[in-house]
């Protein structure tokens, strides 16, 4: 396992340490070799350090740097140490958010960084908030959130009244939206 787990961590780190002297995206026979992931269904386990191997000799020069300062394609954000780390750690660890019975030390680490963010965000006493999985729940809350703020204004409530009979409601949104608003 350590030497698996080490081996993982140079390969990282010398991804990081390279990630810029790189073009951000990859190059077009990088992208060819990726196919080198589909394969028949292994009848046998896979050594974990030729599986590692695999995924970094295609899939590193088959990533877009996104980690890197160049990448304004979205808003994914950039890897710092500190980050990665963490993750390392806290994906050993693998819980499950859900509840606080469950994983009280998960559970605090949101509450403190959600009450960080709410007073850099220098909102009102008695704000609220949530982590959600990603974009498509995000929006979905999102929405949600302002079809209650807009049908409270017509003086229906929504969350004893339901939505069968409630006043209709037009959402715009761009051509270029995220998929996940549409979704939601």
């Amino acid at each position: 396992m350590r030497s698996l787990l080490e081996n993982a961590a140079q390969r990282a780190i010398h991804y990081l340490e390279t990630v810029n002297d790189r073009p951000v995206a990859p190059d077009a026979a990088s992208i060819a070799d990726v196919s080198a992931f589909d394969t028949k269904l292994p009848q046998s386990p896979t050594n974990p350090h030729d599986a590692l191997a695999l995924l970094d000799r295609v899939g590193s020069p088959g990533s877009m740097a996104m980690t890197g300062g160049r990448f304004f394609g979205f808003v994914i954000g950039g890897t710092l140490p500190a980050t990665v780390a963490s993750n390392w750690l806290t994906t050993a660890w693998d819980q499950n958010t859900g509840l606080y019975n469950v994983t009280p030390v998960v559970a605090q680490i949101e509450q403190t960084a959600l009450r960080w963010l709410l007073e850099l965000l220098e909102l009102p006493d008695g704000c609220g908030g949530a982590f959600v999985t990603g974009a498509t729940v995000a929006n979905m809350c999102g929405l949600a959130a302002a079809r209650h703020a807009v049908l409270a204004r017509v003086g229906w409530n929504v969350e004893s009244d339901g939505l069968f009979g409630a006043p209709p409601i037009t959402v715009i949104c761009s051509d270029e939206a995220h998929p996940s608003v549409t979704k939601s």
